[in-house]
């Protein structure tokens, strides 16, 4: 028999109701200090969580970081890993094992890097066999204890004070000093980031990293003469911070269907947002593959005003290229590390000779300045270099030391074949780079099917340790990204000097009064003679001259007479920074040890 449902539902809230109110009692009782004893059993407390070797680091790294900005510099790190009495060759190893893109100081995953290697150490093995991985292997196992440091007590059972009272009590500097791990230079004062008023710089003494250093030595020594002397039209738009602080890149380039997209879905393990694969052209814009959480686009226009990202200079391009150009994020484990962009298919034949709207070299050109590593990817069954792709390959002059080239879909031809294709292909670029070196190619199948070797007596083995060598490389790339960064910053210093030189050279020679535009057409119509004068008057290298022909097309819409002058200063404090400011920058954030 069916309950009667008014009657149940009266029931249901007269439950409720007295519910509420014993729950009302029991808390007054409980106020009052009168509640009486329950009948209840009390339920079980749940045992307490062990407290791992990385919950206390992470503790730790609080008591390090004295400036409480989320970093541990070179000093902190000599002050605190002092407390572990081990001596500086050992911490000299933590440092360089914990610090590997060499930044300069150590974030909290770094912070706790370091100090299991201290623990490595501690427990008997020797400093020269501690590595990577070596000390993952050791994670793994379960076999790393908690590093010792004097003072500081690792246990949780004085929830009070975890930390134990001893190095709280003395200053870290003063167990440092007692130890003999003390800073060996003398550093001037870091910033404190509550202590300046707003918009108040940071010196390039204060930074605490690389970085820091660079973008504060960019803006006020650098940038000025730039925009005084509108370098930006020259050589690349002005920097911003994202241009520092961005991940490094892989840039790919090559023809349409050598298997671009392809390798990019082989590297990640899955498909990007937006990507097409296909044997005709099918990647008609330039993707940049970055890693978010969550699938998503974003289109160029809005990508060029974001100051936080390193694609400000873009806008320079113009809207027809912006249309072309987006952003796709996918969670994927190598993209927490590398930025990788892909390319339209580089034209051949009569297709080349259809206007993209935009300069295709040039936009290359500008990822090629900003890119860790360069891949140029060929098929066995297109190696022709067509003249677009010639003018592209030019354009990486000046970044021969990034370039690698991938031999796609090797598994398709037989071994006879392959090294046939192999000579045809080192032939080829040996006449457009123009060099007697020999590039770096890499030989394999970069796709998700199975190896064909059916008629490759060569077999899996070779295309897999090709492969693995090109995967390491490219693994490699975030460990080398700061100095990238750095090489960078020396090279357009260097061009801003050699611009600076030039423009106050053709600016001397313009008359005082009137004729200034026939002047600048004279000038710039001998401009290889006032090079070679530069060269001799100015002690500027003949290998930072910057092209003739582009630097006369580029001064014809640029009245050179109504430039800024550069003041004697401004030159000095210039060149300061290539021999005294960076080589400081190097030593001050090198391995404090």
């Amino acid at each position: 028999m069916m309950p009667d449902w008014p009657e149940t539902c009266e029931r249901s809230a007269k439950l409720r109701l007295l519910s509420a109110f014993e729950l009302d009692a029991h808390s007054m009782r409980h106020r009052t200090g009168t509640m009486e004893d329950s009948t209840q059993p009390e339920p079980a407390a749940d045992p307490p969580r062990a407290v791992s070797d990385e919950d206390v680091y992470k503790r730790w790294f609080g008591l390090a970081d004295q400036d409480q900005d989320g970093r541990v510099t070179g000093k902190d790190a000599v002050e605190f890993f002092g407390l572990s009495g081990l001596p500086k060759e050992a911490l000299s190893r933590a440092w360089q094992l914990a610090d590997l893109n060499r930044q300069g100081y150590l974030g909290k995953d770094q912070f706790v890097r370091a100090l299991r290697v201290i623990a490595m150490v501690q427990g008997g093995t020797d400093v020269s066999k501690v590595s990577i991985e070596a000390l993952d292997a050791a994670i793994d196992a379960g076999s790393l204890p908690v590093a010792e440091l004097e003072g500081l007590a690792h246990d949780s059972s004085n929830k009070n004070n975890p930390f134990a009272t001893k190095a709280m009590a003395e200053s870290l500097k003063e167990v440092a000093e007692r130890t003999g791990n003390t800073y060996p230079t003398k550093t001037p004062g870091r910033r404190n980031p509550g202590s300046n008023p707003r918009g108040h710089r940071m010196s390039a003494a204060q930074a605490t990293g690389v970085v820091d250093a660079l973008k504060e030595i960019y803006k006020t020594k650098v940038r000025p003469v730039e925009e005084a002397l509108k370098f930006g039209s020259f050589y690349s738009p002005l920097l911003t911070d994202g241009d520092f602080e961005g991940k490094p890149n892989v840039l790919l380039l090559g023809q349409y269907s050598t298997g671009k997209t392809t390798f990019i879905k082989h590297l990640l393990g899955t498909e990007y947002p937006g990507c097409n694969i296909g044997p005709e052209p099918t990647t008609d814009r330039f993707v940049v593959v970055t890693h978010g959480r969550e699938p998503r686009v974003t289109p160029g226009q809005t990508l060029a005003v974001q100051t936080d990202k390193p694609f400000t200079g873009l806008s320079n391009f113009g809207s027809a290229f912006l249309s072309k150009f987006q952003a796709s994020s996918c969670d994927a484990k190598l993209l927490e590390e590398v930025t990788i962009i892909d390319t339209p298919g580089v034209l051949s034949g009569e297709k080349q000779r259809i206007d993209r709207g935009y300069s295709f070299v040039h936009v290359c050109e500008w990822f090629a300045a900003r890119s860790d590593v360069i891949l140029l990817l060929f098929d066995p069954h297109k190696l022709d270099i067509s003249d677009e792709f010639k003018s592209v390959i030019a354009s990486l002059r000046g970044h021969d030391d990034k370039v690698r080239v991938v031999l796609n879909k090797a598994d398709q031809v037989s071994a006879q074949q392959l090294m046939r294709v192999y000579g045809a292909l080192m032939w080829s670029l040996g006449k457009v780079f123009n060099t007697p070196e020999v590039c770096k190619v890499y030989v394999g199948s970069f796709n998700d099917k199975p190896l064909n070797t059916e008629n490759n007596q060569l077999g899996a083995e070779l295309f897999e340790k090709e492969q693995g060598d090109l995967k390491r490389d490219l693994l490699d790339i975030p460990q080398r990204s700061c100095d990238r960064k750095v090489n960078e910053f020396v090279k357009r210093v260097r061009a801003c000097v050699t611009h600076a030189k030039i423009m106050t050279h053709l600016r001397g020679k313009m008359p005082l009064m009137a004729g200034h535009e026939s002047k600048q057409k004279k000038l710039l119509g001998r401009l290889d003679k006032e090079f070679e004068e530069c060269v001799h008057s100015h002690q500027i290298p003949k290998g930072d001259l910057p092209n003739e022909r582009r630097f006369a097309e580029i001064c014809k819409g640029i009245p050179i007479w109504k430039m800024q002058k550069v003041d004697k200063r401004q030159m000095k404090a210039l060149e300061e920074v290539l021999s005294v400011d960076i080589p400081d920058v190097m030593r001050r954030f090198d391995n404090p040890f």
